[in-house]
Parts: structure tokens; sequence; C-alpha cells
């Protein structure tokens, strides 16, 4: 009875040690199969790098806040249109000042006269006979050239600066002086506005005794003597 027992037991021992030693050929397997695939993934990380995304400190992707950021905002494009409008309005503001002042200075322009040139006359007697006639007509005082002329060298032969110191005139104190022999009284009375306030003046002696004369003859053109 003890002898079968003791091969029983041999037997489950051999058969024990076969199965350890199966396991353990079984765990060296699987122990290759992990290493080798732990292997093969750090293979393919380190092949692809590029596929790990970076991640800022609140958790984010880095480049979901660089497209935010980089994204206009809605208040930067109010700003912009707002630029925009208040550049036109200045634009606007510009042309229709200046317009305006084109305006203006057309108005200005049809409003004003044109400037009459003054006749330049020679200093001389033809010269002084030619003023004197215009200011005449301006005047509506009569008289000719012809006239004018005639009675000048009568009493001055054209030197307006001559006086006479002999007749009754020079006796009383006021002797005739110029052009036309004209005393100080005749020519305060008959001087013509416009003209020089002294008695000897070409010019305004000739007016003065011509307006004298007007109101006198009717013209100096009536004059043939001493008046």
């Amino acid at each position: 009875m003890t002898t079968p027992t003791l091969l029983r037991s041999v037997r489950v021992t051999k058969a024990h040690k076969l199965s350890a030693a199966v396991l353990a050929a079984a765990g060296a397997t699987a122990a290759l199969t992990v290493s080798a695939a732990t292997g093969d993934a750090h293979a393919a990380t380190s092949a692809a790098p590029a596929a790990v995304k970076p991640v800022s400190a609140n958790g984010q992707p880095v480049g979901a806040n660089t497209k935010a950021a980089d994204a206009p905002k809605a208040g930067d494009a109010k700003d912009a249109a707002d630029s925009a409008t208040l550049a036109d309005s200045v634009k606007v503001t510009a042309v229709a000042a200046q317009g305006h002042t084109a305006k203006e200075a057309a108005s200005r322009g049809a409003d004003r006269k044109p400037v009459e040139a003054k006749p330049q006359y020679a200093d001389n007697l033809d010269g002084w006979i030619k003023e004197s006639l215009a200011i005449m007509k301006k005047k509506g005082i009569p008289g000719t050239y012809e006239g004018l002329h005639r009675n000048i060298m009568r009493e001055s032969s054209g030197n307006p600066n001559v006086v006479n110191d002999w007749d009754i005139n020079a006796k009383n104190g006021i002797p005739s002086k110029g052009l036309l022999q004209v005393i100080q009284p005749t020519f305060d009375r008959y001087h013509v506005e416009g003209t020089a306030n002294n008695l000897t003046d070409p010019v305004a002696n000739i007016t003065a005794a011509a307006n004298y004369a007007a109101d006198r003859y009717g013209s100096m053109d009536n004059v043939n003597s001493a008046y």
C-alpha cells in the first residue's frame, strides 16, 4: 500500500516541475513581447515628435492662445471704422471749405470795380493844359485847349511863376500870379476840388481861372483880353 503512494507523489512532483517550466517559458515570452512593444512605442515617439502639442500653463494648447491673440477684436474693428468715418468727415469738410472760399473769392472779384489807370501828363505847358481839361470835363467846366492856350500865352507866356507887380491888384497887395494871372481871392473862391491848394500850381491856376471865366463870361474861350 505504501509504494503506490510514493509513486503518485513522484509523478505529481514531476508534473509540477514541467508546469513550472512551461509557465517560466511563457513568462519570458511575455516579457520579451512587452519589452518589444515598449521599444516600438518609444521608437514611434522619437520618430514623430511634432505630433506632441505644447500646452500652456493654463492647460490650453499654445497654438489656440496664439490664434486667439492674432484674431481681430470687435473693439479694434469699431475703432478702425470710427477712424475711417472721421477721416471721411474731415475730407468732406475740407472740400466744402475750399468750395466756400472759392465762392467768396469769386464774389469779391465780381464786386470789385476795375481800377482806372491814372493818365500820365507831361510836366510842361501842353501837359498842364491837357490835365486841366480832363479835370474840367469831370467838373462840368467848359473850355477848349485853344481857348486856354491862347489866354495863357497872353497873360504869362507860359511861365507859371510870373507875378504882376505893377497893376491895380499889385498896388492893393493882391498881385496876379501864375499862368492865367489869378489873384488870391479869386483863386480861393473858384478853386477846383482835387487840385493843389496853391495859386501858382499850373493845373490849379488854370482850372480856377477857367471856373471863374465860366461863371463870368460863359467860358475861357470867350475871353480875348484882360479879364
